[in-house]
């Protein structure tokens, strides 16, 4: 049986304070496979983190430390459970650099405070990619102590087979992997005895009380200094005007030729070879979180990162020297999605023809049952209004079955465990059937009477389950999506 994220959490706080927490709200999931909650205890709040990769763990909670040691302004680890899965560490607010960016697509500048924020987040950069290596043990490192060939290679086949493979673009694997290697070679010749914080974006900077903390370092490594201001200047939605990207790099190399860094004048050499790198990585992340794990708002950043690849090309800087690459960018950019345009994973990551597809929806049994589309009628529909509805409780209206709130509420019920038990070992029996006889198509539908929480629920659990069987392509639709609070207009 899995570990409850919860429950562990709560047993650490009251391990640690003696006492149960007030209330315990979980907060948005992000891209990792941590979870976070808040904790409040009296007018106080903590935050609580499970994450059962204790490597990943122990490298951030040694980070952390470190970095407290060095008078970096990282949160206070207040307290880690007994195996190390679970661990409270002081609240920092919601407040993100990112969250007040204009996210206008038009902008054509950022203000004068924004753009002292992140000359103050430079700044602290410097620090931790400079002071912190006198301090840390790269052997805690997670998953490999430095930013290596081996790293490199894995962003760079991280792009291949989650981005690029999926994509439907033909490419020719020898020659891609001869200018990989090509790519790896201009990268590793920059010098690398730095912290590499990895993930160095403004989601990942926090303020609180007009002052800058930093989260989120748990893979950072020892490295090179530019891939973490190229994941800064090119953090896809951040959207910072060029023009100003271009300030702020050289506020950065000024900031490292006053802290006597001999080698700051050659900065640039490499300096895009490491956005490319950073820009592929990053393709690659939004096609796993996107299109295998069906995070959508991954793919919302899309046309972000294509803006950036564009801007890279018109400006000569992408690298001569890797013509397959180059010219499958080039194939890229034809094709590329409109900033605000609602991507689907199912248009920008399309299956192979002969594979089997299992379409699982949602849908509002007011509307009726959805249509199949597929031409055979094979299939399932499940009705999921027996099941405890938490759209009566006033907590979960507002919220949908992919809210993290909801879907501990709903995992708390008995009869909602069987259900989804029982109707995935039938699902699992006809994939199993429908593979053995070449099938392409399989709908399984759950229906429940708004199509905003059970059924949204019984969907999601179902595709992330039916994503370990190989050789399937699961598609995920709920029909009453744009009616959802939220979405709503």
């Amino acid at each position: 049986m899995e570990n409850n994220p919860k429950q562990q959490v709560v047993e650490c706080f009251h391990a640690w304070s003696g006492s149960l927490p007030d209330n315990v709200q979980a907060m948005p999931l992000s891209g990792s496979n941590r979870t976070y909650f808040r904790l409040h205890d009296g007018p106080d709040s903590i935050i609580g983190a499970y994450n059962p990769d204790k490597r990943e763990n122990n490298a951030f909670l040694g980070l952390t430390k470190t970095f407290h040691k060095t008078g970096l302004p990282v949160p206070e680890i207040l307290a880690t459970s007994a195996d190390n899965t679970a661990y409270l560490l002081s609240d920092l607010g919601d407040t993100t650099l990112f969250s007040l960016l204009p996210h206008d697509a038009q902008a054509t500048d950022f203000s004068e405070d924004i753009m002292d924020l992140y000359k103050e987040a430079i700044r602290q950069l410097t620090r931790f990619q400079l002071e912190a290596p006198r301090h840390i043990d790269f052997s805690i490192c997670y998953p490999r102590h430095a930013f290596d060939r081996q790293s490199m290679r894995w962003d760079l086949n991280y792009f291949k087979y989650y981005y690029l493979k999926t994509s439907g673009l033909a490419f020719d694997e020898q020659r891609l992997e001869d200018d990989f290697d090509a790519l790896i070679a201009d990268l590793t010749a920059a010098p690398a005895d730095y912290f590499m914080y990895r993930d160095f974006q403004s989601r990942n900077i926090m303020i609180k009380e007009n002052k800058l903390y930093f989260i989120d370092y748990q893979g950072g490594r020892k490295g090179p200094l530019a891939y973490d201001m190229a994941s800064l200047l090119f953090d896809a939605k951040a959207n910072i005007p060029f023009h100003q990207r271009e300030e702020l790099l050289n506020h950065y190399i000024a900031t490292l030729k006053d802290k006597g860094i001999k080698h700051a004048g050659n900065f640039r050499k490499n300096f895009y070879a490491f956005v490319l790198m950073r820009i592929l990585q990053a393709l690659g992340t939004y096609g796993f979180r996107g299109g295998v794990e069906k995070k959508s708002f991954f793919l919302e950043s899309l046309p972000y990162a294509y803006n950036n690849l564009d801007w890279l090309r018109e400006q000569g800087l992408l690298p001569g020297n890797l013509p397959h690459l180059s010219g499958i960018l080039e194939q890229m950019l034809d094709i590329r999605p409109v900033p605000g345009q609602k991507a689907q994973e199912q248009d920008i990551l399309p299956p192979p023809d002969d594979r089997l597809t299992v379409r699982v929806c949602s849908f509002s049994y007011r509307k009726g049952i959805p249509e199949d589309n597929s031409g055979n009628g094979g299939g399932f529909v499940f009705d999921c209004r027996a099941l405890p509805n938490p759209g009566r409780e006033e907590a979960y209206q507002e919220l949908t079955g992919k809210d993290p709130e909801v879907i501990a509420y709903l995992r708390e019920q008995e009869e909602v465990l069987r259900f989804l038990e029982s109707s995935g070992k039938l699902c699992h029996q006809a994939v199993q059937t429908y593979l053995r006889r070449g099938f392409t198509s399989l709908a399984v539908c759950f229906g429940c009477t708004g199509g905003q929480h059970r059924s949204v629920f019984c969907a999601e659990q179902l595709a992330k389950k039916l994503r370990h069987i190989p050789d399937i392509h699961v598609v995920v639709q709920h029909f009453e999506e744009d009616n959802w609070p939220q979405n709503g207009k």
